[in-house]
């Protein structure tokens, strides 16, 4: 006979005062075991009389087993056994956590820098890679290798298609420009801007520098392509330009004006978060009038990933978030009201955030056939950590296990990234969002009551939560107070 798993359930006392308890009830009970075992082969009537009462099968000794144990286990939809404490009566996983992918790590990162990575000289890398030279062109040798995102002070614009730069301190090299973007923000994309006013490059080969304005005038030399020129006055057809300490005129048709490449970090976002807790009475409905109401004003429902798509994009361009938005952020989804809710937002069309906590997720609770369901239906599954448990309230090991086991075990049904954490109860500080970071995520969701929010914010995003009794009306009015 297979032993069979216990399944240690929740009490209300300490298991330090249960262990003395379970130890005793285990030694007698195996006393008893051997007591009647022991004497193979010498039985007497007394003996066979109470037989029935001393028989032990695998099942009883796998219980006894499990009683005794300091943690429990519980099992995951995955199959992997997680270790349980019993902590004043709140279960919390413990063990070792899973390795997670942190490629985007760095990315995440530079995403989340605020105001104080704009400005100066500070330019991002835009293409896949990028090489850094000893000189400028590309037959230099390599000296470093850069990658999408990374950011480096450009010291000088040597012309158009090369820019002199330190890429960390106190090493410089050379690098094509066409492939930086400099870092500004909206506020102070105009004034960056009038900083190349009047600056012109060479856009052919080379262009004669005449004594005259015209073309059979004397030549007073040559300017290489892609080389700056500052006209100091032009009319349609030729510039005046500064010469090698003289002045000489050159054709308008080979300058073109120059500016680099900006990349526009929109740091203030105005972006009303609605929370339905799905586990509260009436919230399904509430739901569906508030989503109705949002659509009849012309507000536009996005979700999590819609946001982290964008974040993404403004990485490599100036997009902005549409100001008529709003995301709407689903959590205490069950398994007894995954199915009505899975069903009620198919059937009314919504697009939404679904955090959930991966306790309920195997095949007795939330299925991979439910989760694919979900997603199919256009909706973003995210993690609410594993137990539910104010992640405050636990050790620095406790949320670095319950933040990666969660994700990992949602990334590993749904085959797509988790990026975002909705910190169970709200409870949320520097603590545990340092530890969210550790575990790979871009975003955390508090409960602050806030429209707008800073790239700094981002793993402490403010969000209002609805309550069933909410009107319409309320929730217009946090949308556009």
């Amino acid at each position: 006979m297979t032993p069979r798993r216990f399944r240690p359930q929740k009490r209300r006392t300490s298991a330090i005062h249960a262990r003395p308890l379970i130890a005793f009830l285990l030694i007698a009970s195996f006393g008893i075991l051997f007591a009647g075992c022991g004497r193979s082969g010498i039985r007497g009537p007394e003996d066979v009389e109470n037989s029935e009462e001393f028989t032990f099968t695998e099942d009883d000794v796998a219980r006894f087993r499990d009683l005794a144990d300091e943690e429990g286990e519980q099992e995951t939809g995955t199959g992997e056994v997680l270790d349980i404490r019993e902590v004043e009566g709140t279960s919390s996983i413990s063990g070792e956590p899973p390795v997670l992918d942190l490629s985007m790590a760095d990315t995440y990162e530079s995403i989340r820098s605020g105001p104080g990575a704009t400005g100066g000289n500070l330019y991002r890398v835009t293409n896949e890679f990028l090489n850094v030279r000893d000189a400028a062109n590309v037959t230099a040798g390599n000296v470093a290798r850069l990658d999408q995102g990374d950011l480096v002070t450009v010291v000088e614009l040597m012309n158009a298609a090369w820019a002199k730069i330190e890429y960390a301190p106190g090493k410089q090299g050379y690098v094509a420009l066409r492939y930086l973007s400099k870092v500004t923000s909206e506020e102070k994309l105009a004034n960056e801007k009038k900083a190349f006013d009047g600056l012109y490059f060479v856009n052919f080969g080379f262009v004669n520098v005449r004594k005259e304005p015209n073309a059979q005038s004397e030549k007073l030399g040559e300017i290489l392509g892609q080389a700056f020129v500052k006209p100091i006055s032009k009319d349609e057809v030729w510039a005046r330009v500064p010469y090698q300490g003289k002045e000489g005129y050159v054709a308008v048709q080979y300058l073109s004006p120059f500016l680099p490449n900006f990349l526009v970090r929109q740091e203030l976002f105005t972006l009303p978060i609605l929370h339905y807790n799905m586990g509260q009475t009436g919230m399904t409905d509430a739901l569906v009038s508030h989503v109705e109401a949002l659509r009849a004003d012309g507000i536009k429902i996005m979700t999590v990933r819609d946001f982290y798509d964008l974040l993404l994009t403004q990485e490599q361009r100036d997009v902005r978030l549409d100001p008529k938005t709003v995301v709407l952020a689903l959590s205490g989804i069950t398994p007894e009201n995954v199915k009505e809710v899975s069903d009620l937002l198919s059937q009314n069309n919504i697009r939404a955030t679904v955090f959930l906590q991966s306790q309920h997720i195997g095949l007795s609770g939330i299925t991979e056939k439910t989760l694919m369901t979900l997603i199919a239906n256009g909706l973003d599954i995210q993690s609410a950590a594993h137990t539910g448990d104010d992640l405050r309230s636990l050790t620095n090991a406790q949320i670095e296990l319950e933040l990666k086991q969660s994700r990992k075990l949602i990334e590993d049904i749904t085959k797509k990234p988790v990026f975002a954490i909705a910190y169970p109860q709200g409870g949320v500080n520097d603590r545990v969002m340092e530890k969210a970071t550790e575990a790979g995520y871009l975003i955390g969701l508090g409960s602050s009551p806030e429209r707008t929010f800073t790239r700094s914010q981002l793993l402490r995003l403010p969000s209002f939560i609805i309550s069933g009794s909410m009107q319409s009306e309320d929730v217009l009015k946090i949308v556009k107070p």
